[in-house]
């Protein structure tokens, strides 16, 4: 089975794969040509504060065969240990040149996830931008237990080749490593909310915000709701701060 095409630095002991988006996109489609199952996850600090409380979370990013540098504080921490990443990779940018790629290798796209009806959103938007690409089904769902064998079975009838999930870490995570095998997709990844910013469900940030890396607070203010969640970013800084110290 294929590895990661470099090793992994460690950000607070959790595994980040320093890979650009292109990096990525030869990757899946080297897994999709020699089959899965293979997991791709998107890591932030949310990650990496959740998996080093969550023993079986910090094992599925463990065994993932790329860990994504998703998130501004994961660059900006990984620069100031000394180990500066080439480029953050984004998990709805992700998301957007997987389908750009999809529409010229003929790969099959599932979308799993989010809110009902989300789903159908986003693969109405990728449809509409990427002449040609291959939406093979949409399924809202849940990681629920009672649900899992029919979602392994709609994603496996639909001869998917690449299974984006959408149910927030870590339960999205999890479920993949759980059940990606099974689903006959090659590759599984997490996407967050990537759904409900295709769907505009969710409005993002700017691309001047985004690029000065404050698209967090900007999520912030749109969420108010949000704040408990973003209180381990404070903490994620000093761990940092810590370690280099």
């Amino acid at each position: 089975m294929a590895t990661a095409p470099v090793p992994a630095l460690r950000i607070l002991g959790i595994p980040i794969h320093d890979v650009t988006y292109e990096e990525t996109l030869g990757w899946i489609g080297r897994w999709v040509a020699e089959g899965g199952p293979h997991q791709i996850a998107t890591v932030n600090p949310e990650f990496v504060m959740a998996a080093r409380r969550d023993e079986a979370f910090r094992a599925v990013l463990e065994q993932a065969h790329l860990c994504l540098p998703d998130g501004v504080g994961i660059t900006l921490a990984a620069r100031y240990l000394g180990r500066p990443l080439r480029q953050r990779v984004a998990g709805v940018d992700l998301v957007e040149a997987i389908a750009a790629r999809a529409a010229r290798e003929g790969w099959r796209l599932f979308l799993l996830g989010a809110a009902p009806g989300v789903a159908d959103r986003a693969a109405g938007v990728l449809r509409a931008r990427y002449r040609g690409v291959t939406i093979a089904g949409t399924y809202a769902g849940s990681p629920r237990p009672e649900e899992r064998e029919g979602i392994v079975r709609r994603v496996r009838d639909a001869g998917t080749d690449v299974l984006l999930v959408a149910y927030g870490a870590p339960a999205q995570d999890l479920w993949i490593a759980r059940n990606l095998a099974r689903t006959g997709a090659a590759v599984g990844i997490g996407v967050g909310g990537a759904f409900d910013y295709l769907a505009g469900v969710v409005p993002r940030a700017p691309a001047w915000i985004r690029r000065i890396g404050f698209e967090w607070l900007y999520r912030l203010v749109r969420q108010p709701w949000r704040w408990r969640r973003q209180l381990v970013l404070p903490q994620f800084a000093l761990l940092v701060l810590l370690r280099r110290g």
